[in-house]
């Protein structure tokens, strides 16, 4: 099992204050985060991709570069690509060339994103979404593993002869997550190519995802890439601790009540109790995200820096006592 923490790399009004960050001050919070992150432990690192405000990570090769440069061991990798609105050639070269900067510490994500808008600016249409993600990943997929490829498909111009480069490192693509909150397409494509499988269910109650969890179990094992189980799992989930539960709760209690992302629904207890959201001693989040067993076989868990962004040492002592195997690689 590996522990990260991930980014969305939003510039968010501290709910408290009144206070926001510069665009350059939540840049350098991540980075900061990032070599944290190496420093105390964790083993992966991603960052999201987003062209619109409030978000600052429109560019994150260029982001985990620099990060590569500064660390030895952490995994950089995104928390979404966007394939549907990215030319898959941009990303086969973009995320190749980081692999040999960062000695193939790179993992990548597809995702759809959760803006709308950004497909029209790309030249794209949001209702070709699940198409889009599946036309454009296939072509990705052959640009890593065919020193040459003629290709024709639906959205973009065709390729003959092409060669991408750089090539993968050691002839070895970067490990591929697909992402997804709710689409059974992705966990089917997820399956089909033998890749990981990320359940971001951060929002949502577990029941909603192991319907998900297990499509995508079975439909790797009907693909031939191994046992049902040997599927490669990744979830999301929400953390703030302090020394006692007392102290986390009334610390974070106001973050939660009036951020944009929880506030004004469910309680802070009623959301605790429905998602991976854990507010509390190092132990309560340990106990918490030892549930987690209930999805089988984790080789992934991630946590976003949220609104109050603790530190990542608070972070780190959730993973430190769980235990943790070796990175997944992909299916045979």
């Amino acid at each position: 099992m590996q522990f990260g923490i991930f980014t969305v790399g939003d510039v968010t009004t501290d709910p408290t204050t009144g206070k926001a960050p510069s665009e350059a001050d939540r840049i350098k919070a991540m980075v900061t985060i990032a070599k944290k992150a190496e420093e105390v432990g964790l083993d992966v690192f991603a960052t999201g991709e987003h062209h619109n405000p409030p978000f600052v990570p429109s560019s994150p090769t260029t982001m985990l570069g620099y990060i590569a440069a500064q660390t030895e061991r952490l995994i950089l990798s995104t928390s979404t690509t966007l394939i549907t609105t990215n030319d898959p050639v941009k990303i086969a070269e973009d995320f190749a060339m980081l692999q040999h900067l960062a000695n193939g510490r790179v993992d990548l994500m597809m995702g759809r994103g959760n803006t709308g808008p950004v497909y029209p600016w790309f030249g794209q249409d949001i209702r070709e979404g699940i198409p889009l993600a599946i036309e454009n990943y296939h072509l990705l997929h052959r640009l890593w593993r065919e020193d040459v490829v003629d290709w024709e498909g639906k959205f973009r111009t065709p390729l003959q002869g092409f060669t991408s480069t750089p090539r993968p490192l050691d002839g070895v693509p970067p490990f591929v997550w697909h992402g997804s909150i709710r689409s059974p397409e992705i966990a089917e494509q997820a399956a089909y190519y033998g890749d990981g499988f990320f359940a971001n269910h951060i929002f949502w109650p577990k029941e909603h995802y192991l319907r998900l969890i297990g499509l995508y179990r079975a439909r790797f094992e009907h693909y031939g890439h191994g046992d049902a189980d040997q599927a490669i799992v990744g979830l999301g989930g929400q953390v703030f601790m302090r020394k006692n539960s007392q102290e986390a709760v009334r610390e974070f209690r106001p973050y939660f009540d009036n951020a944009p992302v929880y506030g004004h629904g469910p309680s802070l207890e009623e959301f605790t109790e429905q998602t991976p959201l854990t507010v509390g001693s190092p132990q309560e989040v340990i106990e918490k995200t030892l549930t987690f067993r209930a999805f089988r076989r984790l080789p992934a868990a991630a946590v976003p820096d949220g609104p109050r962004r603790p530190s990542a040492e608070d972070r780190a002592r959730a993973a430190r006592p769980a235990g943790r195997g070796g990175r997944p690689g992909p299916a045979s």
